[in-house]
């Protein structure tokens, strides 16, 4: 089931100006989010934007430029036109190379599909971390060609997010949130706060389509040290469920929907809830009363591969090595709401965004990362372990 997989990351667009997406939050809080401080910030990045351009236009004439076409598989919705306008566009103009977009909820059952067919129509194509493994296994993406990168790009890009065949896309994470209109500057900081009943009042939520978000969390309220989350033996996973079973009377509501769980923050039907980072941060930049704390947040990858048999694999592999250059990488981080591996990028952001992101060194060394290869592991019953723990999870949701 794809969507057992999915830390999706249909985000409102973190756009320059600090406004999301999100009509129903903008309506209540967008006035009280501007001040004369956000206003110049914006105008300094809306300034900086055709200069990016300009900036890497010497570069992709000498490494990048080309002709034709490249086909982008891409989310759709507000992520495509995020990409669009910092990604695709600019790379145009930089290198010559049109950039045709195809959408699609996710990539890998057409890319299975095409790649059983022996007919790829697409260049590139996002995986979730979950699915990489099968899919490199089977042959199905070309090797990415570092050599066309520059320095700050090798240099930005830490080691773990540059495999051989694909690179991290965006890191999706998943984090505590809380009205600080209920707790001011005393609110959670912690699993260990959001159990705590008596300290914190006031109703939960979590997220209930996918289990391995939840039983990391409970497992972390239950004092079980980062380093020794991942995996998720059987063990473990009943650990995580008796944990749970405290909470569970008190989530208001299971959230399903990206989008919900900062605006029952923003309609105080939430004291405090999981929640993806780019709807909080969205949210937040619109002036929403919303807190978040990185202390134990879940992070997924998503990576971009060149997919083998593709008709334009060179200048997919140009796309790749542009979008990971920093200023570049700051943009696609304005337009989609979620940060690109590159850290560089932080010096070409809004100063008030780069607190709030997953790559800020400062959060990032509070989170946990995913072991995307261990749930895509088969178990003796040839299930995967992320369909096993799902499985589970769904007949404790059921009790």
């Amino acid at each position: 089931m794809q969507s057992q997989n999915a830390d999706t990351p249909s985000a409102p667009q973190v756009t320059e100006q600090g406004q999301g997406s999100s009509t129903a939050l903008s309506g209540h809080f967008q006035r009280s989010g501007v001040t004369r401080r956000s206003l110049l910030q914006a105008a300094a990045v809306a300034m900086s934007l055709p200069a990016i351009a300009r900036a890497t236009a010497a570069f992709a004439q000498e490494r990048l430029a080309g002709r034709g076409e490249v086909v982008v598989f891409s989310f759709g919705g507000s992520y495509t036109e995020g990409l669009r306008k910092y990604v695709f566009e600019p790379f145009t103009k930089a290198t010559g190379i049109s950039v045709i977009d195809v959408t699609a909820d996710f990539s890998e059952p057409q890319v299975r599909a095409m790649n059983r067919a022996g007919r790829v129509d697409w260049d590139t194509a996002f995986i979730q971390a979950s699915n990489y493994p099968s899919m490199h296994e089977a042959g199905m993406f070309l090797p990415i060609d570092y050599s066309l990168w520059d320095d700050e790009s090798l240099k930005g890009v830490p080691q773990v997010a540059r495999l051989e065949d694909a690179v991290v896309s965006i890191g999706v994470s998943t984090l505590l949130a809380y009205d600080e209109r209920a707790f001011g500057k005393n609110g959670p900081k912690s699993w260990v706060d959001f159990w705590d009943l008596k300290a914190f009042l006031g109703a939960r939520g979590l997220y209930g389509p996918v289990a391995k978000h939840n039983l990391e969390f409970a497992l972390l309220a239950d004092g079980v040290p980062k380093s020794e989350i991942w995996p998720l033996t059987d063990d473990k996973v009943d650990r995580a469920l008796r944990k749970l079973d405290q909470i569970k009377p008190h989530i208001a509501k299971w959230w399903t929907a990206g989008g919900q769980p900062a605006q029952l923050l923003v309609n105080r039907e939430y004291a405090m809830t999981s929640i993806f980072d780019g709807r909080a941060i969205a949210a937040i930049r619109q002036g929403a009363p919303i807190r978040i704390v990185w202390d134990g947040a879940h992070v997924n990858y998503n990576y971009w591969t060149v997919l083998k048999g593709g008709p334009n694999n060179q200048n997919a592999q140009k796309l790749i090595a542009f979008v990971n250059r920093a200023q570049i990488a700051a943009g696609a981080t304005l337009g989609i709401g979620y940060p690109g591996p590159n850290t560089n990028q932080l010096q070409h952001l809004p100063p008030d965004l780069v607190p709030l992101l997953s790559i800020n060194k400062e959060n990032a060394s509070k989170t946990v990362l995913e072991d995307s290869a261990w749930l895509a592991a088969k178990r003796p019953d040839g299930k995967t372990n992320l369909d096993h723990i799902q499985e589970t999870w769904l007949a404790w949701r059921a009790r």
